[in-house]
């Protein structure tokens, strides 16, 4: 080969490379400015990627509870986890209404009822009813199934309804909660606020 075209060969590749690193470092660089400007435009979804690291979860406990409030835990925590992030409970919880070996969901909320306030001396079983006289409400948390059914317009399949609402979301807390059982409508809510509590 001639030196003449020997060099224009090599001129024509040395060009041809530094367009191929201009190329290169130019895609480099729009692809770094893409994902930069998409953050920009979502912060709110950068946050929250950012604010939950993988493998935790964030629940909010409730109830008779020293400091209520959100909780970061690690994912796989139970409800005793929970509870313990959140100073543990106070002297009126009732804990026998609480599992807590259940295991924790991220978005969970925790509820830890208050204990019912003590039943006057004769008055007999919260929901029992004394021969030939009245009882005391009966209270959501604890109640059987024939208990509840004892309530006016309240059936076998209503009282089951009651029980299945207990056990997928917890506690009552109020007795406005029954707002959520099928077949309980405001009507029977006002018949019932007299005769339950939580």
């Amino acid at each position: 080969m001639e030196p003449a075209l020997r060099r224009r060969v090599l001129a024509a590749l040395a060009v041809g490379l530094v367009v191929v690193v201009l190329a290169a470092r130019h895609f480099a660089r729009s692809g770094g400015t893409s994902a930069s400007a998409a953050a920009q435009a979502h912060p709110v979804l950068a946050a929250d990627a950012a604010a939950t690291p993988h493998g935790k979860i964030v629940v909010h406990v409730v109830g008779a509870i020293r400091r209520p409030g959100l909780y970061a835990l690690r994912d796989g925590a139970r409800i005793a986890d929970a509870v313990r992030r959140a100073g543990g409970t106070t002297r009126k919880a009732d804990l026998e209404a609480v599992n807590l070996a259940a295991p924790v969901e991220d978005g969970l909320q925790v509820v830890v009822p208050r204990r019912a306030p003590p039943v006057a001396a004769g008055a007999g079983v919260p929901g029992t009813a004394p021969a030939g006289g009245s009882s005391g409400p009966v209270h959501l948390n604890t109640a059987t199934p024939e208990q509840l059914d004892t309530l006016p317009g309240v059936g076998p399949v209503t009282a089951q309804k009651i029980l299945d609402w207990r056990q997928t979301h917890g506690a009552f807390t109020s007795v406005d909660d029954l707002d959520a059982i099928p077949g309980i409508g405001p009507a029977r809510l006002e018949q019932l606020r007299d005769l339950v509590a939580p």
